[in-house]
């Protein structure tokens, strides 16, 4: 090797190493934040037109909008090489099939790809389409405590049922915002929504669903000691949409990130969240 060909390898070595680390980050969603990180995504404009996605399934059945969770630059939780963003897509492409299979519910997901959106989005899906039932599906990660493991099933609420569940709640509702910025325009107070007469029933019908959720999975889920919970999360906010944010376990825990990542791990998720769908809307119609 010559000497220029040399001291050019030395000068191209470094920009090598910094775009390979920039691709597998890119690739993984395992990137890290330090002091100085910025984040750069293309973000929706404020005309931007919201793209409703397809529905599927047998005309004349209920619709369900299934929503897997944070997606594009948004990683959600990360342990142990799992990423949420990931394996909710999973979960819920699962479920969507059993759905169809079964001819339980048309079906439309928020995002079938990693994409972006942002909670208002989400819901606006769900209102827009005229949806009958609004899953979101996510993840959790504890950190280094591995041992907080189970699943756990969120409806809205002004005042949080624990402090465990607001600081989750606080944790979910900041995925809206990016560089120190929010980019969410709605209020941030739920208490506009929670005082209408309307959204009372869509409260009662949301914690039928869940409490639905806690009778079919027993046994065949692993839930979390105190499953039900309740706060202020943005992505529930439609007042006329019954509303459940499911997190379906901690990636953070090996046995749980290894069960929601196995195929057989999402045929169980998908097989009762499909009875619970289908007793919620047998009671709802009376059959």
């Amino acid at each position: 090797m010559s000497r220029r060909t040399q001291i050019l390898a030395l000068v191209l070595m470094p920009a090598a190493i910094v775009a390979g680390l920039v691709l597998l980050a890119n690739a993984t969603g395992l990137v890290g934040k330090g002091p100085g990180f910025v984040l750069r995504a293309e973000l929706p404009t404020e005309n931007s037109p919201l793209d409703l996605p397809e529905i599927e399934g047998e005309e004349g059945l209920p619709l369900v909008v299934i929503d897997p969770g944070h997606g594009g630059h948004d990683p959600g939780a990360s342990s142990q090489g799992y990423v949420e963003k990931r394996l909710v897509l999973d979960l819920a492409l699962a479920l969507r099939d059993r759905l169809r299979e079964r001819g339980i519910a048309r079906v439309a997901l928020t995002r079938d790809d990693d994409r972006y959106l942002l909670h208002a989005e989400r819901y606006e899906i769900a209102r827009r389409l005229g949806a009958d039932l609004f899953l979101s599906i996510h993840a959790d990660s504890a950190g280094d405590i591995g041992e907080v493991a189970g699943a756990s099933i969120y409806t809205l609420s002004e005042k949080a049922s624990s402090q465990a569940a607001a600081i989750y709640a606080a944790r979910e509702n900041a995925s809206d915002t990016l560089n120190g910025v929010n980019l969410a325009s709605e209020s941030e107070s739920v208490g506009d929504i929670l005082i209408e007469l309307s959204q009372r029933r869509t409260q009662e019908q949301s914690a039928e669903f869940a409490a639905l959720i806690e009778r079919v999975g027993e046994g065949r889920l692993e839930f979390h000691p105190q499953p039900r919970r309740s706060a202020a999360l943005r992505v529930l906010r439609a007042p006329d949409t019954p509303s459940v944010l499911f997190e379906s376990g901690f990636i953070s825990n090996e046995d749980d990130a290894r069960r929601l990542a196995s195929e057989e791990g999402r045929a169980v998720f998908a097989e009762v969240m499909a009875n619970a769908i289908r007793l919620y809307f047998a009671r709802e119609t009376g059959e």
